[in-house]
């Protein structure tokens, strides 16, 4: 017999063992996305919601229609705020950033102890309802002895996931300014095309006319006809590319229904009158590179993954289980009661696994990681110089176009209309230096698109968020890559 203090205590061990503590930090709805906000709002200047109830999706939906009422035509800035509030897939990278929390939450919580209870000499007669019963709890050792160190790897990857949820934010932010310079573009050429096709038209019209009095041939007539033709299948594919544009931005807005009536301006804004200095653009992108900084912790979390596993490479499974036994027996027709204390110790035996290959996997996920941290460390640099290079040299060859090949042809154009007049050259000529002069103008569009793309790439060289590959050249065939804007 033990004393009933004696068996509370057996009992209670395994219990105080396996109590649990609470994971504030981790159990709150919103946890980590404060700081996803306020790192992209310093990048971005930009208000970003986690919406996880029908309240806050009513506000952030008429916060939506506000900016599209309020701001007409729609501007970059207001574009980059809607996607930011309404973007759908920007809210599920919100959740991946809760679920994680949720493992970390869990982390902090000790594994539940298992009860177990049974029976023996049920129905004996002499001794009623049974003649044995045994009690047992088992609770996990290894795991409350590897429980901090379980804890420090879940935050990691927490913290892992906050970061993770920036870099999906600030791409977004990224993403629609780049959807927004290209729609708008779009819409510039088709303006373009538009005007030289008015003048097209009233130039069509004039050499029927002077056909008809015989002062023009019929193969000048079907020159002027034919360029008219070709101008307006040139027209219709730069408004289908302008519309496709204007999806690409509608869709990272996350809009559908009546706010698809948005319009975008007409043309992209001029110009600066200078390109800005970025002369130590590597030491910042190494310094705020938030995938970087993705990275750092992947190596962090690999190397105490890696000391756990090398923590439990002989020990995989230790557990304690104590219970009672009470057994009843009839001597001299009196029923005796007899309860003793039981304590086990469970654990599996290293003869075959002795832990070698799962501390050979953990040495090469670690070596993984530190390699993939060494090559985006490299890139970064890469990427931030990249950046600042197409920035540069997009901004001389908009501005090329602007103030030399525009003005040239615009110059050659004239001189030819003149020469025609004077009957000294012929149509092929005028209609030769005209198309040239519609080409050259595309050009110079496109051109200044390209530079604003590439201004629009340089914070996500210095945050992260997915800066794309700057094109090496503006490209020559126009009617091809036709993408310009106005009011659509």
């Amino acid at each position: 017999m033990i004393g009933t203090t004696r068996l509370i205590a057996a009992l209670a061990f395994p219990l105080a063992l396996s109590g649990c503590v609470t994971g504030t930090d981790y159990s709150r709805k919103e946890a980590g996305f404060t700081s996803v906000a306020n790192k992209t709002a310093t990048v971005t200047a930009k208000e970003t919601v986690w919406i996880q109830n029908q309240n806050q999706a009513r506000s952030a939906a008429a916060q939506v229609k506000g900016l599209l009422a309020r701001t007409k035509p729609l501007d970059v800035e207001t574009a980059v705020q809607i996607a930011l509030l309404n973007n759908k897939g920007l809210q599920a990278a919100y959740a991946d950033l809760g679920d994680s929390a949720a493992d970390a939450w869990q982390s902090t919580m000790f594994i539940n102890p298992t009860v177990s209870i049974g029976t023996t000499g049920m129905g004996t007669p002499e001794l009623g309802a049974f003649k044995t019963i045994e009690g047992m709890i088992t609770t996990n050792i290894l795991a409350l002895a590897t429980r901090n160190r379980d804890v420090a790897i879940a935050d990691t990857r927490f913290r892992q996931a906050q970061l993770t949820a920036a870099v999906k934010t600030l791409q977004v932010a990224a993403d629609t300014r780049r959807a927004w310079i290209g729609a708008v573009a779009s819409w510039e050429n088709v303006g373009q095309l538009q005007h030289a096709q008015a003048t097209a038209d009233a130039a069509s019209e004039l050499a029927e006319k002077l056909g008809e009095t015989g002062a023009m041939a019929k193969g000048a007539q079907a020159r002027e006809h034919v360029f008219v033709a070709e101008l307006a299948g040139e027209t219709a594919k730069a408004r289908l590319a302008a519309r496709l544009a204007k999806e690409d931005l509608t869709r990272l807005m996350g809009l559908w229904g009546s706010d698809l009536d948005y319009q975008v301006p007409n043309s992209l804004p001029p110009l600066p009158k200078s390109v800005v200095r970025r002369d130590t653009i590597e030491a910042e992108a190494l310094r705020n590179r938030i995938d970087l900084q993705i990275a750092k912790l992947d190596l962090e979390a690999t190397a105490k993954s890696y000391g756990l596993t090398e923590a439990t490479r002989y020990v995989t499974d230790l557990e304690i289980l104590t219970g009672f036994e009470t057994e009843r027996e009839i001597e001299d027709d009196e029923t005796k009661t007899r309860t003793t204390a039981q304590v086990e110790l469970e654990f599996a035996i290293p003869i075959f696994d002795t832990g070698k290959a799962r501390m050979r996997k953990s040495e090469l996920t670690y070596m993984r990681a530190a390699n993939l941290l060494a090559e985006k460390a490299v890139n970064v640099r890469s990427e931030a110089r990249s950046a600042y290079e197409a920035y540069r040299s997009h901004y001389d060859i908009a501005r090329h176009y602007r103030n030399n090949v525009v003005p040239l042809r615009t110059k050659v154009e004239e001189e030819s209309l003149l020469t025609y007049n004077g009957m000294i050259s012929n149509t092929f000529e005028l209609l030769t230096d005209t198309r040239d002069k519609i080409n050259s103008t595309l050009l110079s569009v496109n051109a200044k698109r390209d530079f604003w793309l590439a201004e629009a790439d340089l914070a996500p060289a210095i945050y992260g968020g997915g800066a794309t590959k700057a094109a090496a050249e503006t490209e020559v065939a126009a009617a091809s890559e036709s993408s310009a804007g106005g009011g659509h």
